[in-house]
């Protein structure tokens, strides 16, 4: 019977411990949901395969660069113009203009979604991983 207590007391903890772990850290109310043009822009993105080469957060291919911050870190303009263009890596694929457009948007949104990589971040004792607005 005091087998059967532990054990149980070890399950409940586990428990609260798991939904708090995976919970902990999801809110996004600091983002505002995509509007149409993005969410267009995650459309073409998907129909074109793009994460077939490309990343976000360090995830997906490897053949292009990560994406995540490209627009605060090189800009609209310079995205626009790899699109267009396309490089010896990567085809020209001859999106309309108002694809790019919303391709665009896309990124912009993904950019203000976080920082990758994480430049500053301090591992809790859970594991997770919080990140700091502020270098110290």
């Amino acid at each position: 019977m005091r087998h059967r207590a532990i054990f149980c007391g070890l399950f409940a903890a586990f428990a609260v411990y798991s939904s708090y772990v995976y919970t902990a850290g999801t809110e996004t109310g600091h983002i505002a949901p995509m509007n149409d043009a993005e969410r267009r822009g995650a459309e073409v993105f998907q129909q074109y395969n793009c994460v077939a080469c490309h990343q976000f957060y360090g995830l997906g291919g490897y053949m292009g660069p990560d994406l995540t911050n490209v627009i605060s870190n090189r800009g609209a303009g310079y995205a626009r113009a790899f699109i267009m263009a396309g490089t010896a890596a990567m085809p020209n694929l001859g999106l309309a203009t108002d694809e790019i457009d919303a391709v665009i948007a896309y990124l912009a949104f993904v950019d203000k979604t976080g920082r990758y990589p994480a430049e500053n971040y301090d591992v809790q004792w859970t594991g997770s991983v919080a990140y700091q607005d502020d270098p110290q």
